[in-house]
């Protein structure tokens, strides 16, 4: 999932016109990866920081709700499993068992409400943007956002090569 090479065109362009048009709204690809340094000096995980915001220098994420280690170890075991997937558009109900189901539908019931809000420090660099955990939530179908993935999960690394990524 974090590999940037190994996702398929359709996903590279998706996440390169996200995160370039991203940037622009918070006043530049700069701002926009001192945001992910500073979520990612959060330990263990960002998720769980009880202010429910992370701020840099130049932009703030903020969220409407508290994820507890539970549901972050459950969706940190499914990112692990597929993490050197060719596939990233896997439906994360796929190929479980029953019990596994379970807590993933929990999971999935628990973070779906969650929105997360960017904006910029100072309001003249744009409007900021927003995103969510989920891009499909359907019967037996559900897939993770890749925008939220490279946020909170994927190197800085991962969103300079989708920022520099040229579509063809």
């Amino acid at each position: 999932m974090c590999n940037f090479n190994k996702q398929s065109e359709e996903t590279k362009a998706l996440i390169h016109l996200f995160m370039k048009k991203s940037a622009e709204t918070i006043g530049g690809a700069n701002f926009l990866l001192a945001l992910i340094e500073a979520m990612k000096s959060k330990k263990p995980n960002p998720l769980m920081f009880s202010a429910k915001q992370i701020a840099s220098e130049n932009s703030i994420i903020k969220w409407n709700k508290v994820v507890f280690k539970d549901k972050v170890t459950v969706l940190e075991e499914i990112l692990y499993s597929h993490k050197s997937s060719e596939e990233p558009d896997f439906n994360i109900l796929a190929n479980v068992g029953e019990k596994k189901k379970k807590s993933i539908i929990n999971m999935v019931r628990a973070l779906a409400p969650i929105e997360f809000v960017v904006t910029p420090q100072n309001h003249n660099d744009g409007g900021g943007f927003s995103f969510k955990v989920f891009e499909t939530i359907e019967d037996d179908f559900v897939k993770i956002n890749p925008i939220f993935v490279a946020m909170f999960f994927c190197s800085a690394e991962f969103t300079k090569k989708a920022l520099n990524y040229e579509i063809v």
